[in-house]
């Protein structure tokens, strides 16, 4: 039996991965998204990525009134689909990459059993945010409600101007984080569950030398506290703290909270596939290029960047995936 073979295949359905899509449906790629299948890891992982958990998006060019993640990601979605995207809801489980796709084209498995030929690949699956895997910080990051795990994107916003935030984490990320939020803040309190930080001495004086940020030393969130506003919207009023020395329990008074202790790169289908991986986890890029180490394979997005995660940069990623996708499908005559 004959299996028809994709010019295209890309996997995953955030900014990079739709941005990849509709550069490539323009260039007659006739490319095919697998978008994944919704699931909780701890915390909650959605066709449409990190944006899906993102109630306002106020630093994307050309929403000047700010826009919902999720609304934005059904436009990037919607656009692709008009110039012929195909879009199947599943996860891709396995990969076969092939070192000559030229002559043997890359294999992928779906979750439903099949069996996807392809000559090129675009990986963009993303990245999750590490959760603390409480029932009450899951329940009211999806709902906006003041906890978040990105201070760059949501830090800015009116709900948390001139209030008292708290950042959770002791590398490098959270003290950028409430670096950033001592803009914005009253107050920036850093929750750490040790007695001195994991963060480079530069990051560490940097944020330290602020003076509305503190670190609240041996402390661990054991649960967020909220009530009801006027408008039937739960929202963020403090956190339940637990001393990891004395075991002791305080309450802290916060209207945000901002989770900083990393992010896990979705590549755990990639497993055994010969691709290159960085010491996070993350793909490892050629310079200035979305190529991989595998020939034909490409990847976008916040699955090879570790550094930025914003979705302008994925979007931009997503571009450049489709540009060389075309580029190495068009000098390889694989038609």
């Amino acid at each position: 039996m004959s299996e028809s073979i994709e010019q295209v295949v890309i996997i995953g359905s955030g900014p990079a991965g739709w941005t990849a899509a509709i550069y490539a449906a323009r260039a007659e790629l006739s490319p095919v998204v697998y978008e994944g299948v919704p699931k909780q890891n701890p915390g909650p992982v959605l066709p449409g990525g990190q944006l899906m958990l993102t109630t306002e998006v106020e630093n994307y060019p050309g929403f000047p009134e700010g826009v919902s993640g999720p609304e934005m990601m059904a436009m990037f979605r919607k656009q692709a689909e008009r110039f012929g995207t195909r879009i199947v809801g599943q996860d891709i489980e396995r990969v076969e990459f092939s070192e000559n796709p030229e002559a043997s084209p890359h294999v992928l498995h779906t979750s439903s059993g099949d069996r996807v030929l392809a000559r090129a690949v675009i990986i963009a699956t993303g990245a999750t945010a590490n959760w603390l895997g409480l029932e009450s910080e899951l329940r009211l990051a999806q709902a906006g409600g003041g906890v978040s795990a990105c201070a760059v994107c949501d830090g800015a916003l009116p709900m948390f101007r001139d209030q008292p935030l708290a950042v959770v984490g002791g590398g490098d990320t959270a003290m950028e984080e409430a670096a950033y939020l001592t803009k914005f803040a009253s107050t920036v309190y850093v929750i750490h569950r040790r007695d001195a930080l994991r963060a480079s001495k530069v990051m560490q004086d940097r944020l330290l030398s602020k003076p509305n940020a503190k670190v609240l030393w041996n402390k661990v969130v054991v649960d967020c506290l909220s009530e009801t506003d006027e408008h039937g919207n739960e929202k963020l009023t403090g956190v339940r703290l637990r001393d990891t020395v004395s075991g002791e329990e305080s309450t802290l008074d916060v209207k945000g909270l901002f989770i900083a202790i990393g992010h896990t790169p979705a590549t755990g289908f990639l497993k055994g596939s010969g691709l290159a991986f960085d010491d996070q986890g993350y793909i490892v890029l050629g310079t200035q290029t979305s190529e991989t180490n595998i020939p034909g394979v490409f990847a976008a997005g916040d699955v090879a960047d570790s550094r930025y995660r914003q979705a302008i940069t994925a979007a931009g990623m997503g571009c450049r995936a489709a540009l060389d996708a075309e580029h190495w499908i068009g000098s390889h005559h694989a038609h």
